[in-house]
């Protein structure tokens, strides 16, 4: 499998996607037609727009509501965009729309590659239970795509030492879901992203990130860190996924 799972697709006082423009460039390297999956936002169109003008220098975008039904988009492409916005209203729009399966087939059978940011990375983990979102519409199911065995918490904030907000960190949120499961959490900071190639993944990026696991300390990882052993973890969660 190739993916690419950004933190965010916009980083303050920067354009859509510049942030990581040459890891951008680099995935999409020999690739003609990109399939951009717009559901995580209600613009559609406006959407699909954004991502067509931020990379009209590097590949064709097509997007995936523009066909009757968004599976046919998928077909003879090389690769696809799953956007950020709302993870609910995203993983519904996947179950409904049959994308789901279609996308975990062909992503792991090595025929398209998946680029995700934000609600789009989370939707290669195994579940969507380490997103930052308002739940706006209730999915069937957790699950996602699992193209990945660990957890990835997109967004992920340090604690500020001067703060005086007294609701629970990033941090503490996360070690409340290791209470019930027990999976690796990687904290990706904004700028940060995981790229995944085959056995390897490797940590991009300038801000680094934070890996959380269940009975240990978190733990600091800089960029250019070797993310490999993370894609030998066996989750468990508190229930089968249905």
């Amino acid at each position: 499998m190739d993916l690419l799972l950004l933190s965010n697709s916009t980083n303050h006082g920067r354009g859509f996607l510049e942030h990581a423009g040459d890891e951008v460039r680099d995935f999409l390297t020999g690739v003609d037609r990109l399939v951009f999956v717009p559901y995580a936002l209600a613009d559609h169109d406006g959407y699909t727009e954004k991502v067509r003008t931020a990379l009209r220098d590097v590949v064709e975008v097509v997007g995936a509501h523009e066909r009757e039904d968004p599976r046919e988009a998928l077909a003879g492409a090389r690769a696809v965009f799953v956007g950020g916005g709302n993870s609910f209203r995203l993983l519904s729009n996947l179950r409904t729309r049959g994308l789901l399966d279609a996308l975990r087939g062909q992503v792991r059978s090595g025929h398209l590659r998946y680029m995700g940011a934000s609600a789009g990375t989370n939707m290669a983990c195994p579940s969507l239970r380490t997103t930052n979102d308002m739940p706006i519409v209730q999915p069937p199911s957790f699950e996602t795509l699992g193209l990945v065995p660990f957890q990835i918490n997109p967004h992920f904030l340090d604690a500020s030492p001067g703060s005086t907000h007294m609701g629970e960190t990033r941090e503490q949120r996360i070690a409340e879901f290791h209470e019930e499961n027990d999976v690796p959490v990687l904290g990706l900071r904004e700028g940060a992203w995981a790229r995944v190639s085959g056995t390897a993944a490797t940590l991009g990026g300038e801000t680094g990130a934070v890996l959380m696991e269940r009975g240990r300390p978190a733990r600091e990882l800089a960029p250019g860190s070797d993310l490999g052993f993370l894609l030998d973890a066996h989750p468990r969660f508190d229930e089968p996924a249905r």
